[in-house]
């Protein structure tokens, strides 16, 4: 009574399987409120069996924010080809990032919510994702702004700033979005574009937005 049958398989396989039902009880409960027992019965498994795999509440949780950290970069990075124009690049980009968090809802709670409220070392595991996917656009804009031939000395801190706003937008959206109903990700997408590439669009015809004088 009270134990739990487990059928022989891969390590691997096993150790996925209990990720999966980590990352679906902290997105849904909370790093706090989850328990290893309710992980345990989700993933099919005794609590035992999730110690000897992953020592720890902290380790296992950690093992989830890296693992969904790099299902994301990974999307985002396979959904953009770079031999098209830079307006599409982002559109691309973006519609694959909107569309892993929509589909990964637990995952985006446990990257943008949970990890972030927990301190060290969670928040640092999502700090490092978070640059990854912010480098990854820097470049983007700088080889938009080299081939306009208009602007190719933009300063290199004002390109890694507007980065940091598209990466942050993305991220208020994603979270909007996952909790608005009906909101898909190409809509989400759409609107992000709207709101942005309008100006990236200007500063690449080299005609930036100037505050007014003082």
């Amino acid at each position: 009574m009270g134990t739990v049958k487990t059928k022989r398989m891969p390590r691997a396989v096993r150790e996925q399987q209990m990720l999966d039902a980590a990352v679906e009880t902290f997105g849904r409960r909370g790093y706090m409120a989850a328990s290893m027992d309710e992980i345990a019965e989700l993933a099919g498994v005794s609590k035992p069996l999730v110690y000897l795999y992953l020592n720890s509440k902290e380790d296992l949780f950690t093992a989830c924010i890296r693992r969904e950290a790099k299902a994301l970069v990974q999307a985002v990075r396979t959904g953009v080809r770079t031999d098209l124009p830079a307006d599409r690049q982002l559109w691309d980009g973006l519609r694959a990032f909107f569309a892993h968090t929509a589909e990964h809802p637990h995952a985006w709670s446990v990257l943008h919510l949970q990890a972030r409220t927990h301190g060290e070392p969670f928040a640092a595991e999502v700090t490092a994702m978070r640059e990854e996917i912010v480098a990854f656009v820097t470049q983007l804009i700088v080889v938009a702004a080299r081939e306009a031939h208009r602007n190719p000395d933009l300063p290199e801190r004002e390109v890694v700033g507007l980065a940091e706003a598209l990466v942050g937008a993305a991220e208020s959206l994603a979270a909007w979005a996952n909790t608005s109903d009906g909101t898909t990700a190409r809509q989400a997408a759409a609107t992000l574009m709207n709101f942005a590439w309008a100006g990236l669009g200007n500063l690449m015809d080299g005609r930036p937005w100037s505050p007014p004088e003082a």
